[in-house]
């Protein structure tokens, strides 16, 4: 492998990691891989799901501790039931509790790394990035569901998630400054609903030679239904492998944590059926 094409030794490698709800299990997968090989990113730009992997990888998580977070978390840990009419089922007033028990009041722009999360503007439908100001309002803007999650008020302008304009921000992480994109792409379910605009131009970003893609195969596997958590974390292992054949193992990976039982009375909520309007509409 020639130096110049070694991702060990590129000077800024970019990670965008795309949204897919529960299938963003399979990102922690990918963030070990990369920890195995010796690769190291320094600029992260995530949409969503994407967002909320990227954050933790952006404060510090070790991804193996990541993997037993995952397992951990439900629906309970982004959102809480709000019985007062909005739009939206879920306020992000957990996933702010959340992000404070791992990072406390952290900042963006105080990070290690070069980190942004992707959202939409409600009423322009523009691509909105996040990089400066309090981490758990990015994040909260970013994975805002239309439907599940009210929108968020960052800076004057209401939000919503990310992927419904860039679902993979691999033009987000050269903006940030990277060289070489590594993006990971998890083709959630809403691709099919009326945006081939998106799809079109996360084609165009990547077939690029300086992105490598990983593209976990996730065939049959639902963004809005938590199971099998530790087989999403292995199929994304397995796409970055994929990926990065090339690259040997130089730190070898610690005991896996096991899988617990799905926590008794875990609520789901229900695919909103708005989006696909809401998608079409616009």
């Amino acid at each position: 492998m020639d130096s110049l094409d070694d991702l060990r030794y590129v000077p800024r490698v970019g990670l965008a990691l795309g949204g897919g709800g529960v299938l963003g299990a399979a990102h922690v997968g990918v963030l070990q891989v990369l920890l195995e090989r010796g690769i190291t990113p320094t600029v992260v730009a995530g949409t969503s799901a994407g967002a909320v992997m990227g954050a933790a990888y952006a404060v510090g998580l070790d991804p193996y501790d990541l993997e037993a977070r995952t397992y951990r978390a439900g629906w309970g840990t982004f959102g809480t039931l709000s019985p007062k009419p909005g739009l939206g089922l879920l306020t992000a007033d957990a996933l702010r509790q959340t992000v404070r028990n791992v990072a406390g009041d952290a900042v963006i722009e105080d990070l290690p790394l070069r980190y942004a999360a992707v959202a939409t503007d409600i009423e322009t439908r523009e691509v909105v990035v996040l990089d400066r100001g309090p981490l758990a309002d990015a994040i909260a803007a970013s994975i805002a569901v239309p439907g599940i999650f009210r929108p968020v008020r960052v800076g004057g302008r209401m939000l919503i998630d990310g992927g419904v304009v860039q679902n993979l921000p691999i033009q987000t992480a050269f903006e940030l400054g990277a060289d070489h994109v590594i993006a990971v792409r998890l083709a959630p379910e809403w691709d099919g609903l009326g945006v081939e605009h998106t799809a079109l131009q996360v084609h165009e970003w990547a077939i690029r030679s300086d992105v490598t893609l990983v593209r976990p195969i996730l065939e049959r596997r639902s963004q809005w239904l938590p199971r099998d958590l530790p087989g999403l974390v292995e199929l994304g292992r397995e796409a970055a492998e994929r990926a990065l054949a090339g690259y040997p193992v130089v730190s070898p990976p610690p005991e896996r944590p096991a899988a617990p039982a799905t926590p008794e009375g875990e609520e789901t909520p229900a695919p909103p059926r708005g989006i696909s309007r809401f998608l079409h509409r616009h």
